[in-house]
């Protein structure tokens, strides 16, 4: 099975909106490994791992965000690093 590997950074209105809860939710469903998190410069920044179709699904999903959200931008960091195993909410960083 192929699999995609993107590290993304969601810039706007996205912390105390339900941005983290809104993506694990999504990641679940979409079967994607990886991870979630808030920075202190006001963004969230996360891992998604999985089928290539799924990964694009989620990173549309991004752009959408939850109600409450303002997404201005989300931002490729990095593709094709690690292998992760479920998926998390990790603590702000």
């Amino acid at each position: 099975m192929d699999t995609r590997t993107i590290h993304v950074r969601i810039e706007g209105r996205v912390q105390g909106v339900g941005f983290r809860a809104f993506v694990e939710r999504n990641a679940f469903e979409l079967s994607l490994e990886g991870w979630v998190r808030n920075r202190r410069d006001g963004s969230v920044e996360a891992v998604f791992q999985g089928p290539p179709a799924h990964v694009e699904d989620m990173l549309k999903r991004c752009h959408q965000g939850p109600a409450a959200s303002s997404v201005a931008r989300v931002e490729l960091i990095g593709e094709g690093v690690g292998v992760y195993h479920g998926f998390e909410v990790r603590p702000t960083v």
